[in-house]
């Protein structure tokens, strides 16, 4: 699901790491609500009250969410850069680094923001930001820019526009496509519901706090090494059949 790209690409890969990562950022977005006040998957919010804040000439006080918006940015930009840079690289799997930069940005802030209490919560919502920000630019590269999960507002406008479109099967007649990616977005923002539930559950009901950032790590981690034993077992496979072949 992390590997293939282009026509190789099925809706079966979408959906598996569209589940996946959805899963991941339903947990991070209400872990981080619950801990800060602040959504920490998304910018729509932020930039609102960063522009309100510019509007009241408290630019001070409007900094913070000018970061916040940055540090999403800077996030996009550095998965984007490093899937770029090694690319060409075929023994490298181009969509690890992103990922495991992901992985110890969640697990680092699940770990030592529960050892002692931070003065530091506007620093941990950026670093927030930029792990969702990595991940929203990889799973946009990976996809063709098919899947999103980090927010959910673009999917309900899809899925309301591909909805409308069944009942027009002359103007839209390829139905089989649309239902294929009505149900990629249903799984997506089941998932992100789903995360967001059991992130919600973690951290109030069994009073996790941020370790339940740690679950979504795992998640993501168990993802990737499953993905490349699964990869490495087909590659030998096929090294074993081309060898009987001859």
């Amino acid at each position: 699901m992390f590997r293939h790209q282009g026509k190789s690409r099925t809706l079966k890969h979408n959906l598996q790491i569209a589940t996946i990562l959805s899963f991941v950022a339903g947990i991070v977005n209400v872990t981080g609500f619950l801990a800060f006040s602040q959504l920490t998957t998304n910018v729509t919010g932020h930039f609102a009250l960063f522009i309100s804040d510019v509007a009241n000439f408290e630019f001070w006080k409007g900094t913070v969410y000018f970061l916040y918006i940055f540090s999403f940015l800077f996030g996009s930009f550095l998965s984007s850069f490093l899937i770029e840079k090694f690319r060409d690289n075929k023994k490298l799997n181009v969509f690890f680094l992103p990922t495991l930069i992901e992985c110890l940005i969640l697990t680092s802030i699940g770990l030592f923001t529960n050892l002692a209490e931070t003065q530091y919560s506007d620093l941990i919502v950026c670093s927030l930001l930029f792990a969702m920000g990595l991940q929203n630019s990889l799973v946009t590269k990976i996809s063709n820019a098919v899947v999103r999960t980090t927010h959910l507002t673009g999917l309900f406008t899809d899925l309301g526009i591909e909805l409308s479109q069944l009942f027009f099967p002359k103007t839209h007649p390829n139905t089989k496509h649309i239902k294929s990616t009505i149900k990629l977005r249903i799984y997506i923002i089941c998932f992100f519901f789903l995360g967001g539930f059991i992130g919600g559950f973690l951290y109030s009901r069994l009073d996790f706090k941020l370790y339940t950032l740690i679950i979504g790590a795992i998640f993501l981690l168990a993802s990737l090494f499953y993905d490349d034993m699964r990869y490495s077992l087909i590659r030998t496979k096929r090294r074993y059949n081309q060898r009987k072949n001859y």
